[in-house]
């Protein structure tokens, strides 16, 4: 059996060595159009930031190694122009010599992954302009920084690479500026959530303009000029990251169906429209796992996971692509964001009904040196407790809460279950009541009907025949503040003003983070009052009035 694979990094070089522990006697070619066929993708921005700093760090496999470890023929900066699919051949041109040839298979499996966007505007061409995808964009970038020393950057995009830029760009001592045309960065994460990143990123010298559609760049030599509808300012250097797009262009030219955003359309065995031709990787269309839709997540887990799986049925052992949830995770200075499964938008968008729970526990124990809160979102289905989605932001812990998210999505596991499950507990390193637990146990309540709750969407624009009580104790309300128009009675002495409060009123409740509020909504309930809690406390709101205030038009 001989087997061409069409691109390395995480899809193609999984695959070339899953087939050769299945199968000894293959034959197995893998073509890579770059210089380096197994390379760590996702480490790129921390070398350009001098976290790694040996680039041979970041090459996790050669193609003298792969050759010697595994038997496989790598061919870098070889490209394979098309496909001829009646002769099951490949034409393959060597991007060195110019030497053009042609290469039969028995099966192909293409892994050509996806490529950076570039928007149609002027100066896009510019020398200090760059975008970051591949080994060669590092070096390019990291090379630019370390001699030409630039003081200022532009970064425009904020998801994953761009964020992770900022951040590395500013470890290197340049001040920076992030452009994002939606109203928050990370559209892995809501609005609410994004706040705290927001004020952190803003804490750590970025300037970010939000909102903020950049029209043009203007070459000014020593300078580029980002013009965007908040103004003009001009940088020593750019890079361009909003988005990617999947590397399909041999793929259609074969014929092969295409789907979301042009990615090469796959079953659940990673067979492509043709039974000889398989494709992995950042170029493929794959399912979303809560709502069975189509959809285009280019991730490195899912990519590894796919190549193996090619691998196995090629190799006839039958295996399954499930379905793709998107858990991802990435550094923000101090902070770590992750995300799993569906959040509001993605919900709304799919038609999914929803609710969602805000919560802020603590890191670990609290009487264990340097704890911190643990800002989570959970979304559920009201009606099942099904889990749906889950988003954290926090000093640490975040992915460790998010990948059991996960794993609860992956198991169809419900809210309940969250309540039940037995986690690793230490001081050092969580509660007896982990986060997650304390995420099931919240919704429960809800579910139950112990609580209602409200978000601060709705409390700061609830009816006027409503009162919004603030239930922390004094000192916190001088040190951080209160909502406006709210009135102040401290949990812990509230029986003795229930004839204070009105009992022909709906009283909307909050504390710091939802706890102490909802105690306090139980003791109100069962003296007849009607009220809710607000979701996610003080610390939701004060991140959102943070953001809003250095929102404004700069």
């Amino acid at each position: 059996m001989k087997v061409v694979i069409v691109g390395g990094v995480a899809g193609g070089a999984s695959a070339a060595a899953r087939l050769r522990r299945m199968d000894e006697n293959a034959e197995i070619i893998l073509l890579e159009r770059s210089g380096y066929v197994s390379y760590a993708n996702c480490g790129l921005p921390y070398y350009i930031g001098g976290t790694i700093e040996d680039r041979a760090k970041l090459t996790l496999h050669t193609p003298e190694s792969l050759h010697s470890r595994f038997d496989i023929d790598v061919r870098v900066a070889t490209e394979a122009t098309s496909i001829d699919r009646a002769a099951k051949q490949v034409s393959v041109r060597n991007l060195e010599t110019g030497e053009e040839y042609t290469e039969s298979y028995d099966y192909l499996i293409l892994s050509p992954g996806a490529k950076a966007v570039l928007p149609d505007i002027a100066g896009v061409e510019a020398d200090r302009l760059f975008t970051l995808r591949t080994v060669e964009d590092t070096y390019a970038i990291a090379d630019f920084v370390r001699s030409a020393r630039p003081k200022t950057a532009a970064v425009i995009g904020g998801g994953f690479i761009g964020v992770e830029m900022a951040d590395n760009l500013v470890d290197w001592g340049l001040q920076v500026a992030l452009y994002q045309r939606p109203k928050h960065v990370l559209p892995i994460l809501d609005d609410d959530m994004a706040c705290f990143v927001h004020n952190h990123m803003r804490e750590h010298g970025v300037d970010l303009y939000l909102g903020a559609s950049v029209e043009g760049l203007i070459d000014e030599g020593e300078a580029l000029t980002v013009q965007s509808n908040v103004g003009e300012r001009t940088f020593d250097m750019v890079i361009m990251s909003i988005g990617v797009v999947p590397e399909s262009t041999l793929a259609a030219d074969a014929g092969l169906d295409l789907g979301v955003k042009g990615a090469i359309v796959v079953d659940e065995y990673m067979c492509t429209s043709d039974p000889a031709i398989y494709a992995v990787g950042d170029a493929v269309q794959v399912k979303n796992f809560v709502t069975s839709e189509e959809a285009h997540i280019p991730l490195a887990g899912p990519a590894n996971k796919q190549g193996r799986i090619a691998a196995d049925n090629i190799a006839g052992k039958q295996a399954r692509f499930t379905g793709s949830l998107g858990s991802s995770v990435l550094k923000v200075f101090d902070l770590t964001v992750a995300a799993t499964g569906l959040n509001e938008t993605s919900a709304k968008n799919a038609g999914v009904a929803y609710d969602c729970l805000r919560l802020s526990p603590s890191s670990h124990a609290t009487y264990y040196p340097d704890s911190s809160p643990v800002r989570m979102k959970v979304l559920f289905d009201p009606e099942t407790g099904r889990i749906l989605g889950g988003q954290a932001v926090s000093g640490e812990g975040a992915e460790k809460r998010i990948d059991v998210i996960a794993t609860a999505i992956h198991g169809h596991m419900t809210a309940r279950d969250l309540s039940e499950l037995d986690l690793c507990y230490a001081p050092p390193y969580s509660s007896a009541k982990d986060p997650v637990n304390m995420a099931g146990f919240a919704i429960c309540n809800l579910l139950d009907g112990l609580v209602e709750q409200v978000s601060w969407e709705e409390a700061l624009n609830r009816p006027e025949d409503t009162v919004l009580i603030d239930a922390r104790e004094p000192w916190e309300i001088e040190k951080r503040g209160s909502a406006p128009g709210a009135a102040f009675f401290e949990l812990d002495k509230l029986r003795e003003h229930l004839d204070e409060l009105p009992r022909d009123k709906r009283l909307y409740l909050y504390c710091q983070t939802g706890v102490r509020s909802y105690v306090a909504c139980r003791i109100l309930k069962q003296h007849g009052f009607d009220c809710v809690n607000i979701s996610g406390g003080h610390a939701f709101y004060a991140a959102w009035e943070a953001d809003q205030e250095a929102s404004q038009p700069i």
